[in-house]
């Protein structure tokens, strides 16, 4: 039986980078569909879910960080990975590209082994893992976790997370009080198979604030532990 193939959504302007980026990944067996411009990646993410968007920062018209927040708000890949190309270097780039909703980064020029390996880390975070999917539903400090449809309801109100966002809060709830270091994030969240530092998880914790507490520059929910790393408040 032939596996379906995995549909990759390559928005980049430069067409010879859109043209190696797709001929690597189809002989890894992805299925590419390469778009140039912010606005036509934004009318194909609204019109088909993809398995992974490869998507450029700097794009002509509506830039890459517009298009992430944008799908991430609605239509059918608000879930889907996002790996953000960027010909940039500097540190507030790359943080305020994983703050829009990217899951991982790299940087130009780049090796294409590389960045298929990335592609694949990917789609195997996104298939899942059942044994290591959590199965029983949590409810403290006026937050519901509900694991087996990912569901989030914050004090009544349902509040749509990303995988990784709803992986990281249910690794905290799950043991409240408990102080998670961020090696010990990056190894449960991440699962070891993407190229993220630990300043990684400081913008996953930052966005997952803004989405639970009441005054995300006072947290009360997630809680950091200076020196040591997050952790859930004490039940």
């Amino acid at each position: 039986m032939t596996t379906p193939s995995r549909s990759v959504l390559v928005v980049e302007d430069d067409p010879h980078i859109r043209e190696l980026v797709c001929l690597h990944l189809g002989l890894e067996g992805y299925r590419c569909e390469p778009v140039a411009t912010g606005t036509d990646a934004l009318k194909a993410l609204n019109e088909r879910a993809v398995d992974v968007v490869i998507l450029d920062v700097m794009l002509p018209g509506v830039d890459g960080i517009a298009v992430c927040r944008a799908m991430r708000r609605q239509g059918p890949n608000r879930q889907t990975p996002v790996l953000m190309l960027t010909a940039r270097r500097e540190e507030s780039d790359t943080v305020l590209g994983l703050e829009s909703g990217a899951d991982d980064y790299l940087t130009k020029p780049f090796g294409v082994r590389e960045m298929v390996a990335r592609v694949n880390a990917l789609t195997r975070r996104a298939g899942g893992h059942p044994e290591d999917t959590p199965q029983r539903t949590l409810s403290l400090h006026g937050i519901e976790l509900d694991p087996a449809r990912r569901m989030v309801r914050v004090r009544g109100t349902f509040v749509e997370t990303t995988r990784q966002e709803f992986a990281l809060l249910y690794t905290l709830a799950a043991q409240p009080g408990i102080v998670f270091s961020r090696q010990r994030l990056l190894a449960k969240v991440w699962q070891g198979q993407a190229f993220v530092t630990e300043r990684s998880v400081d913008t996953l914790v930052k966005r997952v604030r803004r989405k639970i507490e009441v005054d995300p520059s006072t947290p009360r929910i997630v809680q950091t532990v200076w020196g040591d790393g997050y952790k859930f408040a004490d039940a």
